[in-house]
């Protein structure tokens, strides 16, 4: 059985060389965090647009593409997909230090966001294969960790970057680049490396007949989540389902309009509206093509509960994440070297303790009950309040670093929990799709959302302090949320374990 099968040592090795891959992951997302001010100032921009840079222009296409990707590792070669995407980040981050100017910053960071929208769904399906469900939790939870050690490594990287090659070149750098700029030319390269490393590990057996033909079934999944295509797709479904599409587009285009009479930018809610209706045609054409995977993940109100409580989680998450260390230097007046290596280190010793202990407690709980994972959402949702609103009220620097690494621990906890626990509400080989889901939940609401709502109070109301800390306002949805989740993933698990009619063995 599973819960008796020993794990071998081999899957210790796959997931090391894994947890080395999210690292690069956010090095290369995260580092802007640290590049900000450079950023804000070379390029005139105002701290809306930055939210907008770090979230809604990597985070919709990563959601967007998460999902087709995901399909593509429940049904190809797993290792192959995730080298490839590897190599698509690591090259568009470095294209990123060729931006002169917004625009094309953002271009750069849709690239890195579709390359990256691979890694999560080939690597948790990869480690639920390799891991019994006992010790599932605990591997996501190490893998997770990827996450604040390379967010933590970026920041005293591009610090230590950004102000050596400022010293090196005061006047005329070599090809006219900033130091922000060889920041991303730098961190960039070694995914290239990594990506072949990546290729030599072996691709685990998985239960149950795959389709002949993946990328048909890729492309295919393109045609309903990939704007316009998605108009194809749904008229392939029929006269309804193309209604149903054009009736979303009108509502969105309506939306954006109204949203820009009210002052706002174009681009930040015409690049959300379009991840929120891709997102719509692609449930309206799961439930036409498999309506076993739309019960058990978009129709399935315990994992929807998950997602919430876990996806406002992130959105406060990503949000101090990446003004930390603007705060750090623009209201504290540290130097960015300062901030960059004390925020980095805090927050990835933090975070690696949190998602490692958070995973490990979790699986324990677990064993006692069967939501006992969701136990550590709601602890997630509540714990880190003190901690930010301290670190985002001083005025003295000793006190805001000590705040970091408890409110980045206590911040991460949750990740393996809520992971694992989506994990378990659905069969083996839609553990793909279900993840990529599940990042939408944490992308959609929180990465497309947070960091620019910050920004854009900030701005208008000329506080740092009151962007960030007038997100705490959706703390009561994500722990009425968490408490759903507690109540209804019991139930929902013993069902899945039932025999149901649209169920196929695996």
């Amino acid at each position: 059985m599973e819960e008796d099968a020993r794990t071998p040592g081999y899957a210790w090795y796959g997931l090391a060389i894994l947890v080395a891959v999210y690292i690069l992951n956010f090095i290369d997302r995260q580092l802007i965090s640290i590049l900000a001010e450079d950023i804000k100032r070379d390029l005139g921009m105002r701290d809306e647009d930055l939210g907008f840079l770090y979230g809604t222009a990597f985070g919709v296409f990563y959601a967007l593409f998460g999902i087709p990707l995901g399909r593509l590792a429940d049904n190809w070669h797993r290792v192959r997909l995730l080298a490839s995407g590897l190599a698509l980040w690591s090259a568009m981050t470095m294209v990123s230090g060729l931006a002169r100017g917004g625009a094309m910053l953002a271009a750069a960071r849709v690239g890195v966001g579709v390359g990256e929208a691979s890694a999560a769904p080939s690597a948790y399906s990869l480690i639920s294969d390799w891991f019994p469900k006992r010790l599932r939790a605990t591997a996501l939870a190490i893998y997770s960790a990827g996450l604040y050690i390379g967010g933590g490594v970026s920041l005293g990287i591009g610090a230590l970057i950004v102000q050596r090659w400022n010293a090196a070149y005061p006047v005329d750098p070599p090809f006219g680049l900033h130091g922000w700029q060889a920041a991303f030319l730098i961190v960039g390269a070694p995914g290239l490396l990594l990506a072949l490393v990546v290729l030599s590990l072996r691709e685990p057996p998985r239960a149950g007949p795959r389709p002949a033909a993946p990328f048909a079934e890729f492309f295919g999944e393109l045609l309903t989540i990939l704007p316009p295509l998605t108009l194809i797709g749904a008229a392939r479904r029929g006269p309804r389902a193309l209604i149903g599409n054009l009736v979303a587009v009108a509502l969105l285009v309506g939306f954006v309009y109204a949203a820009t009479r009210l002052g706002e930018p174009a681009a930040q809610w015409s690049a959300w509206g379009l991840g929120v209706y891709a997102v719509f045609s692609w449930a309206s054409a799961l439930r036409a093509r498999d309506p076993e995977a739309f019960r058990l993940i978009v129709a399935n109100p315990a994992f929807i509960a998950v997602l919430v409580a876990y996806g406002l989680n992130a959105f406060l998450g990503y949000s101090t994440s990446l003004w930390l260390p603007p705060y750090a230097e623009r209201v504290l007046g540290e130097a960015k070297t300062t901030a960059g290596l004390i925020i980095g280190a805090s927050g990835a010793l933090g975070g690696f303790l949190g998602t490692t202990i958070g995973g490990a407690v979790a699986d324990r709980l677990r064993r006692r009950h069967p939501a006992g994972r969701v136990m550590v959402v709601i602890f997630g949702a509540l714990a880190p309040l003190p901690f930010i609103v301290t670190a985002f009220t001083t005025r003295t620097p000793a006190i805001f670093y000590a705040m970091v690494l408890p409110m980045t621990a206590l911040g991460s906890c949750a990740l393996g929990a809520a992971a694992a626990t989506t994990q378990d509400l659905v069969l083996p080989r839609m553990r793909g799709t279900a993840t990529a889901t599940f990042l939408i939940g944490t992308t959609l609401r929180g990465l497309a959302l947070g960091p620019y709502l910050a920004g854009r109070l900030s701005s208008a109301s000329g506080s740092l302090s009151v962007g960030v800390l007038s997100l705490l306002v959706t703390v009561p949805i994500a722990l009425g949320a968490a408490i759903t989740a507690f109540r209804l993933v019991p139930i929902h698990e013993r069902r899945l374990a039932e025999p149901h009619p649209m169920t196929t063995v695996n």
